[in-house]
């Protein structure tokens, strides 16, 4: 994305504050996030929307960050109908039988010990990337695991939000 002002970021800055608050929730669905972008707006540039959710996510209280959270769809079980889920997890789409149901189980342990589903950008990444991922990461204390969920939200906004000011151009 560039530093200049693009057509879809002026259609953003100029849209009524419940079609804003409606669009950034297909982004993210912390609403306490969508509400700082929002009161942020209008942006001059699309990497000053970026820095905005960049700020607004490191912002996010663990409530906020559970919110958050719950708009995803856990790997290899992407949202029916939803082009957004299925386009990010389409490293997940040939997977094997057995890939898919070692994922499932490690999605169901990673959810029993931390509590939410598991959540990496999975843009880009193939299946077996996201597998040892989740394993990687299930030995994580929540803290740490916290802090990765943020960093990983943050980079899936950062997508959304190109994807989402970039529509039409």
């Amino acid at each position: 994305m560039t530093s200049s002002s693009t057509p879809g970021l002026a259609r953003f800055n100029i849209l009524a504050d419940d079609e804003a608050i409606t669009a950034l929730h297909e982004v993210c669905a912390s609403g306490a996030w969508g509400r700082a972008i929002l009161s942020r707006r209008p942006y001059a540039t699309a990497e000053a929307l970026l820095s905005a959710s960049d700020a607004a996510t490191a912002e996010l209280t663990e409530d906020d960050l559970a919110d958050a959270m719950a708009g995803h769809p856990p790997i290899g079980r992407p949202k029916p109908g939803d082009p957004t889920s299925s386009r990010e997890q389409r490293g997940m789409a040939g997977a094997t039988e057995e890939l898919k149901a070692e994922m499932l189980e490690l999605n169901l342990a990673y959810q029993e010990r931390f509590g939410h589903v598991f959540l990496i950008c999975a843009t880009g990444a193939t299946g077996e990337q996201m597998r040892d991922a989740v394993k990687s990461r299930i030995g994580n204390s929540p803290e740490q695991e916290r802090e990765i969920v943020r960093t990983e939200l943050g980079k899936i906004n950062r997508i959304r939000l190109t994807r989402l000011v970039s529509e039409g151009e």
